[in-house]
């Protein structure tokens, strides 16, 4: 199974823009997205590991890479929402009392 190769491959691919473009390193919504995406690298490791199949190969691997690209769009789509609701809360003009 390799579906944590996609998140791996995203979560590395974020961690390098993060370091490589100026302010987005102190970017609390990148810093989550990373977060997110190393969560389940993790995941997908560990549940690999406890199934005894952390390199093997499905016997779709073209099935298994759609797994692990619907994870990370997933994800994507998760940060997004999160990202827009923070936004959203941080344009809001606090209550008067």
């Amino acid at each position: 199974m390799v579906c944590y190769i996609v998140p791996t491959a995203a979560a590395l691919a974020v961690h390098v823009l993060r370091n490589s473009r100026e302010g987005l390193r102190e970017n609390k919504h990148y810093h989550w997205l990373n977060l997110l995406l190393f969560g389940a690298v993790i995941f997908g490791v560990v549940d690999h590991l406890w199934n005894g199949e952390l390199f093997l190969t499905g016997e779709n691997t073209a099935a298994d890479l759609a797994l692990g690209a619907t994870i990370t769009l997933t994800i994507f789509v998760a940060w997004g929402l999160t990202t827009a609701a923070d936004q959203t809360k941080a344009h809001k003009p606090a209550p008067t009392t």
